[in-house]
């Protein structure tokens, strides 16, 4: 039989790019609307699992604080009661797969090949960050959960106004300059990707509970701005500090000595494709939210 799976955040960035995956069909996969259960309502989530049970909870909900973010109020306070609130009904599922961040490391700091050893060492100030290392702690604590520390991830559906990548590659679309402040040292993942890592979560017990969720190598920023330039034609990039920020980037030997076939797809290929993907979209793409950065 299939394995019952609960999703949560199903409308967003991540959970669209699984619910359209091979996943789907290889799982049974439930990902309710906020209309039938308000993750950060603690009634709402226990009268959702009165009657149900799941093999595994992928927990993708969050409630944003980017600088697009149009409420940013009570962060800390929702992201952390959208998580009691699942893990209070744990005796409705089985394995819990937290999708955590590299902000558990705190962002303030520079984070250069970091490994999952290395999470305790700061806690971050910004309610992003604390929230990540509150959660994570849980998570140490709890069987049959895992914490996945996904740093950046990139692919189609993802807010193009302000995500780095995608906003490259709209802007050449549309013949805009290609702009980012300063150059920076990031782990970056390609959600096409995920399904298959994910797919070994789900099969696969774990020696740990927290895993770095990211490829091999690190990008430059600018690369990657080269890398679009390429595929697109737009010579036009503009940046507008030299050096470099603060690293972001973690080391993926934890992850790969458990799962050996763990595949990450090369970043000009994903880039590639990604700038397929928008081309065939572009009525999808609406111009005004690229003339201003954010």
């Amino acid at each position: 039989m299939k394995k019952n799976i609960l999703l949560t955040g199903g409308s967003g960035f991540i959970g669209r790019n699984i619910l359209e995956s091979y996943l789907s069909q290889k799982y049974d996969i439930v990902a309710p609307r906020h209309a039938e259960v308000d993750i950060a309502d603690t009634e709402s989530v226990d009268n959702f699992f009165k009657d149900k049970k799941f093999d595994v909870v992928l927990h993708t909900a969050v409630k944003p604080g980017h600088r697009a973010a149009l409420d940013k109020s009570n962060l800390f306070y929702t992201n952390v009661r959208m998580f009691e609130n699942l893990e209070r009904n744990k005796d409705k599922f089985g394995k819990f797969i937290n999708f955590g961040s590299g902000a558990v490391y705190d962002v303030s700091k520079n984070n250069s090949g970091v490994s999952e050893n290395d999470i305790y060492k700061n806690m971050g100030v910004d309610d992003h960050s604390f929230t990540k290392y509150v959660v994570h702690k849980q998570i140490d604590n709890l069987p049959g959960f895992v914490d996945l520390n996904i740093f950046g991830i990139f692919g189609k559906y993802e807010d193009y106004s302000i995500r780095f990548i995608s906003n490259a590659i709209c802007k050449s679309l549309f013949n805009l300059p290609i702009t980012l402040r300063q150059n920076r040292r990031f782990s970056y993942l390609y959600v096409n990707d995920l399904p298959k890592i994910l797919d070994w979560f789900i099969e696969n017990d774990t020696k740990y509970k927290s895993y770095n969720i990211v490829p091999d190598t690190h990008t430059d920023l600018a690369d990657i701005a080269y890398a679009v330039s390429k595929v697109s034609g737009n010579k036009d990039i503009k940046i507008t500090n030299d050096g470099y920020g603060l690293d972001y980037y973690g080391s993926n030997a934890r992850l790969k000595n458990e799962f050996k076939d763990v595949y990450f797809t090369p970043m000009e290929t994903a880039i590639a494709e990604l700038y397929d993907w928008y081309r065939k979209n572009i009525n999808l793409i609406d111009k005004q939210k690229l003339t201003k950065d954010k």
